[in-house]
């Protein structure tokens, strides 16, 4: 997950993230283990990591092999995606620091402050994961469609 010469933090099947390229190379690692849904708690769509290649090929993978497939994706602050346009249909929902990507109920890259790359990759503890999944259905359930979206003939 990380470039030559350094050594993740691996606590049985959780990683310890610190760095803007472990935490990339962990959302390719999370993205690719989905089978019928990816589901991504964002800021602001966070250009540094779901605006990469790798990325956006791994949750294209998933889309395109099934076609039950889903990518739901709750915003906290879009002002800024709508200002830049961005490649994800999105929700609005009330203001929360932190940052998840979730494959299924099996797999969680969590950061507790999203302004900050430090966070944790959960690759088998799906109890762990549900927690995160559970939090996220009740603010995509509370959610509403931010109205500058309709305009970006997504």
């Amino acid at each position: 997950m990380t470039g030559p010469g350094k050594k993740l933090n691996v606590t049985g099947s959780r990683t310890i993230l610190t760095t803007l390229d472990e935490v990339r190379s962990a959302s390719v690692a999370v993205a690719s283990q989905a089978q019928r849904m990816l589901t991504i708690f964002t800021q602001d769509l966070e250009p540094l990591l779901y605006d990469q290649n790798s990325f956006l090929d791994a949750a294209k993978r998933l889309v395109l092999a099934r076609s039950y497939a889903k990518v739901r994706v709750v915003i906290a602050d879009p002002s800024r995606t709508i200002w830049d346009g961005n490649k994800f249909f999105h929700k609005s929902v009330a203001p929360n620091p932190s940052a998840c990507l979730i494959a299924d109920d099996r797999a969680l890259l969590y950061r507790l402050q999203a302004s900050r790359w430090e966070g944790i990759a959960e690759m088998v503890d799906q109890a762990v994961v549900r927690k995160y999944l559970g939090y996220f259905d009740e603010v995509w359930r509370a959610s509403e469609p931010e109205s500058g979206l309709r305009q970006m003939h997504l």
